[in-house]
């Protein structure tokens, strides 16, 4: 961001709180430092996705002292909306890419002193099914992805990043139709209700199933698969789970 966006974003910062944030920073962390420790987070993990387009994380968590956090606390809406726009308006100038939703947290760390903050991000991808909450309900097994849950029942899911995916990731390292998991109605011996599998669908960039790269697996409670910058866990759920 230029010193003029900066400035932009102060003025439009003490117009929204009308300076009380502002006199109550005088000694802390500055919310313009804030700003630029976000913007710095943005620049340093961008990843080439093509000539004219770069993916940049989207989801922030600032890690502050208990007395900055707490001077925050009644502003912390206010600031989180200011800076994702602020980001926003960044990554457009720059080519960059989202891979979904801008979102930013304000967390507590009890290592940094006042006036010191740190960030942590992760390109996390918006995703999205046509799987219905009842659906979900009666599942005996169930994908959780990004915060997101879509059900596995007979016959399986599809994953990828196209229109025609059961579930679609919007990450640019996951295929159209990357992966398929399948599922079968489980044997009586074993006592499983449902048997479900993971195949790769001939992808560009292949799938990791508990950090090995395979083409095809059985996967069970807790196996994670990860696509592209994409992790999802699987959950087998039990009768009383719900």
């Amino acid at each position: 961001m230029s010193g003029g966006g900066f400035q932009r974003f102060e003025n439009r910062l003490e117009s929204a709180i009308s300076g009380v944030f502002a006199r109550a920073f005088r000694s802390a962390v500055q919310p313009v430092e804030i700003s630029a420790a976000l913007q710095r987070e943005v620049d340093n993990n961008a990843q080439i996705l093509s000539r004219d387009r770069r993916l940049v994380p989207n989801d922030f968590h600032v890690e502050l002292s208990r007395s900055d956090l707490d001077r925050l606390a009644p502003y912390s809406s206010t600031l989180a909306q200011e800076m994702a726009d602020s980001l926003r308006d960044h990554a457009e100038q720059q080519s960059y890419v989202f891979p979904g939703p801008v979102s930013i947290d304000f967390e507590l760390a009890d290592d940094l002193p006042t006036g010191r903050l740190r960030v942590r991000s992760r390109a996390q991808a918006k995703v999205t099914s046509n799987a219905t909450n009842t659906q979900l309900g009666r599942a005996s097994a169930y994908l959780e992805v990004n915060g997101t849950h879509h059900p596995l029942a007979p016959p399986g899911l599809v994953i990828g990043r196209g229109t025609d995916a059961d579930v679609r990731i919007n990450d640019p390292g996951v295929s159209r139709r990357h992966i398929e998991f399948r599922v079968a109605t489980g044997r009586a011996e074993d006592g499983s209700p449902l048997l479900v599998s993971v195949h790769d669908l001939g992808s560009t960039n292949g799938m990791l199933v508990d950090g090995r790269k395979l083409a095809q697996s059985p996967v069970d409670d807790g196996t994670q698969v990860r696509i592209g910058n994409t992790t999802m866990t699987v959950r087998l759920v039990t009768e009383d789970a719900w």
